[in-house]
């Protein structure tokens, strides 16, 4: 029997779980009827749940919240939204859908860069603030390109479906790169001196055909290092760039990127005091004083103090002591100013590299990269070994950017290296033009790679024609080659030459040239050479160039004595009647005998020594080169030539730079026969300006055409003092400089034959009583075959002035020489003529461009 008091708890629970029922049945039709009053309208593509979720979703449930979140989704131009009596009503106009993105006037800057920073994209819903903060984006880059004054705008096409192109629409303007650079605190040099040392220059009327003065972030920021590096070389090792600030002016045709550099010079050090100290055990510390590159009373330099802390730690870890660290130390006396230079060798901490990992390569190969390491895996970490590497990684050219970096390794004494990387395009096609006073107008087409196939080889293939001369060449160089610092390669060559504007022939060389470079250290090399080519020497007769008439009349042109002519009891008839065949040029019989293909197979060596601060334009330092050679090795020649060439530039005053050369030759048969006359040196403003191509030297007197006589020496000598200085009154960055020169030098020595059968008769006209070759020009009648050598070891001198333009399109050179001493030549007996004087020439010109 159930009590009272059970049935009383049954109601009331009854009851409970009806009330709770009927609360949450109120829950969810009140919820179905929030839903039902959000009242969604103008959406065509974005479903209603979905914007009544962003309605509803909202934590204070404020309209004007809503809204806002609507907006942001980018998929709306407009959102209302309002109240209408029990209803929320929302009022949407959706944005439209992007087909495609393009670029209209764009010629200067690549589509792809440009797509790579805009934020609008095909598939994207249009917004007009991304659209506008794209045309900034792009404003930006024209900007950094050097067209600041660019107009971009943008406009829509409408296509079906709610969708739309976007066009940008740009005038790229023209060119608005650097128009100032200027420096601030510098005494110990002119702003035109630190303006010479970066690659970046302000603008002038060759700016359309230079880049350099287009702004760019990073080659300013390589520039002012480049500037920080001139002045620890010379002294300065309190040097610091304080500010450089870039500031882009306005102005109708007048803007450009004003360029400020704030510098602290401080004061410029010699040193004090050199010393190494060692606190590592049994090292031998004398083996390694002759690492030390400055010396007490020297000027600082930086440079010098870097050398010097690669070679001790080259020689510390040669001993025996992979973990020792060769720290640098400067105690500089401000009073004296000197600096105090030591080099404290001490054992570092024994960390291993336990990795490294190259990043970022997508096509230079890792073995590459690897190979410029001095340590690899397993080896002890040295800090200064890995600076080096990263030295010479920059150097190669082959990367945008390259950065070392160190983390932890699986234990406390290991490392792992990483290196990033980044690749840039290393290969060119270049079209080159020029002219010059010995080959007159040229041209080079050519295809070059420093990194074929991501390997680090260089490939260069090239082709020249102009008016007197054309060809072609192959070069391959590895520089690693057999997995050592060896570069090795070859080249494959074919040129020819047209004399006859100051000789009398043509020449054809062609063939190929293996070779092995070996560095030494860092200032000299080694350089083994094989050659093998064949030298064609061919004298034109031609109605338009007979200069071989003498010896093959040509029919219908040439005077011939008639048959049974005899003179001097010899027949001669159907030979050409001397002299008058000479008259409109005439050959050397040296040359006539020396005509046909002879191959030469050399072998040599180059020793070169360089200390140059610049190759393209030094101011200090000393090159010098010596190349022994000897051909025999086979073919037609057989010789000992030996070369040799020495430089050295020192800056005398700012940008005035004085240049003195030395150079000279020699060369001898290895037997008793004479030197082919293509073995031989000819010479002329190489040697001595004011001088013409072939001008100086041994000469064939014999013969009146003063264009045909030069016959080539084994013997010269020559010097030459210059002084190079900035032209007063010009602007600096138009490179633009003079010089004046003075120049002295001979060539002697002719070892070649004397005596040529010619007609093959067995007789050598010219031969007088004694085999001396000795005969009267006027009276001979026929062509002599004998040669009569004026060769006098006089010093050729002269002195002149230059302009030198380091132009955009390349360097040009003019120079004006007058000659102060030469060969005046042989009187002829009877008459005010000389014969075997030296061939003048007093302009001389060369130039040419890459582009």
């Amino acid at each position: 029997m159930i009590s009272m008091t059970g049935k009383r708890r049954r109601k009331s629970a009854e009851r409970t779980i009806v009330l709770v029922a009927a609360a949450a049945a109120g829950l969810v039709l009140g919820g179905t009827a929030q839903a039902q009053q959000i009242v969604v309208q103008g959406n065509k593509r974005v479903d209603s749940d979905t914007i009544r979720s962003y309605v509803t979703g909202t934590a204070s449930g404020s309209p004007e919240e809503a809204r806002r979140n609507l907006l942001a989704t980018g998929l709306f131009s407009d959102v209302r939204v309002s109240r209408s009596g029990g209803s929320t009503v929302v009022s949407v106009r959706e944005n439209n859908v992007i087909n495609r993105v393009v670029f209209e006037g764009n010629k200067k800057v690549e589509k792809a860069t440009l797509e790579g920073q805009i934020e609008a994209k095909g598939r994207s819903g249009f917004n007009e603030a991304v659209v506008q903060a794209d045309l900034q984006r792009i404003r930006e880059i024209y900007r950094r390109a050097g067209r600041g004054g660019a107009k971009v705008s943008y406009r829509t096409v409408d296509l079906p479906n709610g969708t739309i192109d976007v066009i940008y629409v740009i005038d790229e303007g023209d060119k608005t790169g650097i128009k100032a650079i200027n420096f601030v605190g510098n005494n110990a040099y002119s702003e035109g001196t630190l303006k010479d040392l970066m690659s970046s220059s302000e603008m002038n009327f060759l700016s359309f055909i230079k880049t350099s003065d287009v702004y760019d972030a990073d080659r300013i920021t390589a520039d002012l290092d480049l500037v920080r590096r001139y002045y620890l070389k010379n002294g300065y090792a309190d040097f610091r760039v304080v500010n450089a600030d870039a500031r882009y002016v306005e102005g109708e045709g007048d803007a450009g990127w004003v360029i400020t550099v704030t510098v602290d010079e401080g004061e410029q050090y010699r040193v004090g005091n050199v010393a190494i100290d060692s606190r590592l055990p049994g090292l031998d510390t004398q083996g390694l004083d002759g690492e030390i590159r400055t010396a007490v009373g020297d000027v600082y330099n930086a440079e010098d103090v870097e050398k010097t802390l690669n070679g001790v730690t080259t020689q510390v870890n040669r001993q025996g002591y992979p973990f020792a660290q060769v720290r640098p130390t400067g105690q500089r006396d401000r009073a004296t100013r000197t600096v105090s230079l030591g080099f404290v060798v001490e054992d570092g901490p024994r960390v291993y590299v336990e990795r490294i990992n190259i990043r970022g390569n997508t096509r230079t190969r890792d073995y590459v990269i690897r190979r410029e390491l001095d340590i690899t895996e397993g080896d002890a970490y040295n800090r200064v070994l890995t600076d080096r590497a990263e030295r010479r990684l920059n150097g190669l050219g082959f990367f945008k950017k390259v950065r070392f970096s160190n983390e932890p390794g699986s234990a406390a004494d290991r490392v792992i290296i990483n290196i990033d990387v980044e690749d840039q395009p290393t290969g060119s096609f270049s079209v080159a033009g020029g002219y010059s006073s010995q080959d007159g107008i040229i041209g080079e087409v050519s295809v070059s790679e420093s990194n074929f196939l991501g390997r680090g080889q260089f490939v260069r293939v090239a082709g020249t024609a102009g008016q007197y001369s054309r060809g072609v060449d192959f070069s391959f160089t590895e520089p690693y080659f057999l997995g050592y610092r060896l570069a090795a390669g070859f080249d494959a060559f074919y040129k020819y030459s047209d004399q006859t504007r100051y000789s009398r022939y043509e020449t054809t060389v062609y063939g190929g040239q293996l070779r092995v470079g070996l560095p030494i250290t860092e200032e000299f090399g080694v350089t083994l050479r094989y050659s093998l080519y064949n030298t064609e020497l061919k004298v034109p007769n031609t109605l338009k160039r007979p200069y071989n008439d003498c010896s093959n009349p040509i029919p219908g042109y040439t005077d011939r004595y008639p048959a049974g002519t005899v003179i001097n009891g010899q027949n001669v008839g159907g030979l050409a009647r001397y002299p008058n065949c000479a008259f409109d040029g005439e050959a050397s019989i040296a040359l006539k005998g020396s005509q046909g293909s002879t191959l030469t197979s050399l072998a040599g060596l180059t020793l070169a020594y360089s200390t140059l601060d610049s190759y393209a334009q030094p101011r200090n330092g000393l090159y010098a080169e010596v190349k022994p050679d000897i051909a025999g090795l086979g073919g037609d020649s057989k010789f000992f030539r030996a070369t040799g060439d020495a430089r050295y530039y020192k800056e005398i005053y700012e940008d005035v730079v004085g240049f003195v050369r030395f150079q000279g030759g020699h060369i001898t048969a290895l037997n008793d026969q004479p030197l082919r006359i293509t073995d031989q040196f000819f010479l002329g403003p190489s040697l001595v300006r004011g001088f013409a191509p072939n001008g100086i030297g041994p000469r064939d007197v014999g013969i009146a055409d003063s264009r045909s006589n030069a016959i080539g020496g084994t013997t010269y000598v020559g010097g030459t003092v210059e002084v190079q200085f900035p032209i007063p009154g010009i602007p600096r960055d138009l490179g633009l400089k003079g010089a004046v020169f003075a120049d002295a030098g001979t060539l002697f020595g002719y070892s070649g034959r004397t005596q040529f059968n010619v007609n093959g008769d067995a007789l050598i006209n010219g031969i007088a009583p004694g085999g001396l070759c000795n005969f009267n020009t006027s009276t001979i009648g026929v062509e002599p075959e004998c040669v009569n050598v004026r060769d006098r070891a006089v010093i050729r001198s002269s002195v002149g002035a230059s302009i030198l333009w380091n132009s955009p399109l390349g360097p040009i050179r003019f120079d004006y020489a007058y000659a102060l001493s030469k060969d005046e030549g042989a009187r002829v007996p009877g008459t005010n003529f000389r014969v075997g004087k030296d061939q003048t020439q007093a302009f001389r010109f060369s130039g040419g461009s890459r582009f």
